[in-house]
């Protein structure tokens, strides 16, 4: 990144005087000028999806709204006040799109009135009468709109060309977050002080803390080949490595009897110390000191790449909530981390449809965790999933000479300006320079190919969404793909895998975890919760996404999108009739498709599944002899 000019705040009292320094939050009455503008687009978020996820009623218009072309009028009453906002109701899925700038509220008299976020609460748990919101959601929501209203405040982090920025550059540069989830930026447990030096919106350099944990306490693995010592002996420099040197002395241990774990610093500040305060007392834990690599965030905030190398990525366990999960790494899937890479790898390596496909797996190729098994069952929800880290490869290392990388949901954002106003969308340069229908036609193919070249030839569903799809590109032109995220992110049926005899043997979800989480499962019988695990991830977030996008801003139609995409589909079941009987298992072309409902999920807890049934738009492409599961 040392190649990249990063803007500093020009106004050090308001915004802070340098990287690393933290201001105070809300200062000044220039932290607010988005605060309208965010306050409507969290209302219209969360009012979205409500819609979509059929909660609450509503009237529509087909006359243009608001002067805006092709959409329709949204109307309902909550309580005492009527809402109307523009909208389209997509080709894609049904999908229900808001216009947040559009929304306007009126009084039970027709008098326009303020809007807000608060009201709009009141109202909803007026409307759900019994179903009263959870406290959890509201302050989530309200975190959301002012932790969003903070990042607003902040300047554009870089003066490039924005499609010049390498891949962990866009991390800070798109700032968007979530389209769906109206809890996009909530970060339960930061303060505002938290987020400015945390959050990947404000592009702050960070260094780790390394503890030292005996061996008994703790679990570490790594891929085949791979020697986990140098790997971390070359993260946490010397002066820590010194420290161990002295933690060993005192404790009379040898090296292979003591597991180095990197932390996050909020993490340590606010979870471990009372977590682990007995070993930290006693000195059988011990902090050694700040690692030498400096790292700044990735949209996940707990990932965080390393500046100025290709070093592995670093993904820590912290005990925020965001997008209402808690971002802490559970012990399993820690362990399982570089057994599913391997396997995965193994795959790929053994395959030629896979290896001509050219596209890359991110490994997961180490990680370390502390054992609860190990700790007394009273502290047990103390130490679960407390500290914890995975090492991911980083994608700079695939790139060839002149190639670059952007997250695939950033193809749907905007370029913005130093105020952070948005301008144009961010492929625009690379449509105009490649032609829409060429740019867009190998978009398709190189994203879906490897999604359904591993469901169909090898049975895996993939939780491929837009964060977890980079796109490879030359000059805006999209070569190939490099998948990540997966010890938590793959879903298979051993008896039908195509090659179970290569099936990893993986480290099971502990009861409780299960009993939290329902939906957190590798391996199942159920072979529509295998398809839709891809399904709902890849073609309904991600291409749903960008074939939104692009009919709103560049007027290609959703249906040509997904004819596209279907052309894909078809061309691969056709050149690889091996696989007939998974086309029929895993039949991409049925009528209708599962999809959690993710904000009823919120409101109303999952003690029953919260999913909704969805109209798939690649069913009408469905080739003749299909036959739906």
């Amino acid at each position: 990144m040392s190649s990249l000019e990063r803007v500093l705040p020009q106004d050090a009292a308001t915004l802070g005087d340098a990287p690393g320094s933290v201001s105070t939050p809300f200062a000044s009455p220039e932290h607010w000028r988005h605060h309208g503008r965010i306050e409507q687009r969290v209302i219209g978020q969360l009012l979205q999806t409500l819609l979509y996820e059929d909660v609450l009623p509503y009237e529509v218009a087909g006359e243009p709204s608001f002067g805006i072309s092709g959409a329709t009028s949204f109307s309902l009453t909550l309580g005492v006040r009527h809402y109307r906002v523009s909208g389209w109701q997509c080709h894609s899925f049904r999908l229900i799109r808001l216009e947040h700038s559009t929304l306007t509220v009126e009084d039970h008299e027709g008098t326009p009135a303020p809007l807000s976020l608060q009201h709009f609460l009141e109202d909803l748990e007026a409307a759900l009468g019994d179903a009263a919101i959870q406290p959890g959601f509201v302050n989530e929501l309200t975190q959301t709109l002012i932790k969003d209203v903070q990042s607003s405040a902040w300047p554009v982090p870089y003066r490039e060309i924005p499609q010049t920025l390498d891949a962990d550059a866009l991390e800070q540069y798109f700032t968007d977050a979530h389209s769906y989830h109206p809890c996009y930026k909530s970060r339960l447990g930061f303060s505002l002080r938290d987020n400015q030096r945390y959050g990947p919106e404000f592009a702050q350099p960070l260094r780790v803390w390394w503890l030292a944990v005996p061996a008994r306490l703790a679990h570490q693995g790594a891929v085949s080949g791979m020697a986990l010592a140098d790997r971390v002996a070359e993260d946490a420099g010397p002066r820590v490595l010194a420290s161990l040197d002295d933690y060993l002395a005192r404790r009379r241990l040898a090296r292979d009897e003591v597991v180095l774990m990197p932390v996050h610093p909020w993490q340590w500040e606010n979870a471990l110390v009372p977590a682990l305060y007995p070993e930290l007392a006693s000195g059988e834990i011990a902090l050694l000191g700040e690692g030498e690599t400096t790292y700044t965030a990735q949209q996940s905030i707990r990932t965080l790449a390393p500046q100025d190398t290709d070093k592995p990525y670093l993904k820590l366990a912290m005990s925020i909530t965001n997008t209402s999960s808690t971002r802490i790494l559970a012990r399993h899937t820690v362990t399982n981390a570089p057994v599913i890479t391997q396997w995965l790898q193994r795959l790929i390596d053994t395959d030629a449809t896979a290896r001509a496909a050219g596209f890359v797996i991110l490994g997961e190729v180490a990680g370390v965790a502390l054992d609860e098994r190990a700790f007394p069952e009273s502290r047990y929800n103390d130490v679960y999933g407390k500290v914890g880290a995975i090492w991911r490869q980083n994608v700079s290392a695939f790139l060839q000479d002149g190639e670059r990388a952007v997250l695939f949901n950033g193809l749907s954002q905007f370029t913005r300006d130093a105020q952070g106003e948005p301008v144009a969308p961010f492929i625009a340069p690379w449509v105009e320079r490649h032609g829409l229908e060429a740019w867009t036609r190998q978009l398709v193919q190189v994203a879906t190919l490897p999604i359904i070249h591993m469901l169909f030839a090898e049975g895996v569903g993939m939780e491929s969404h837009g964060q977890n799809i980079v796109v490879i590109h030359r000059d805006g032109w999209p070569l190939r793909v490099a998948l990540k995220d997966f010890h938590d992110g793959v879903r298979f049926s051993t008896s039908h895998l195509a090659r179970p005899e290569l099936a990893p043997v993986l480290e099971p979800v502990p009861e409780r975890h299960a009993a939290l989480n329902r939906n957190s499962f590798i391996v199942t019988d159920d072979l529509e919760a295998v398809r839709d695990y891809s399904c709902d991830a890849f073609f309904f977030i991600a291409l749903a996404e960008m074939a939104v996008f692009l009919h709103r801003h560049f007027g290609l139609e959703e249906s040509r999108f997904w004819a596209m995409t279907a052309d894909v589909i078809k061309a691969y079941q056709e050149a690889h009739p091996q696989h007939g009987e998974r086309y029929r298992r895993f039949d991409v072309f049925a009528p209708r498709w599962e999809v959690e409902a993710l904000t009823r999920r919120r409101l109303f807890g999952d003690d029953d599944p919260q999913i909704k049934h969805v109209p798939n738009p690649l069913a009408a492409f469905a080739p003749e002899e299909a036959v739906s599961c």
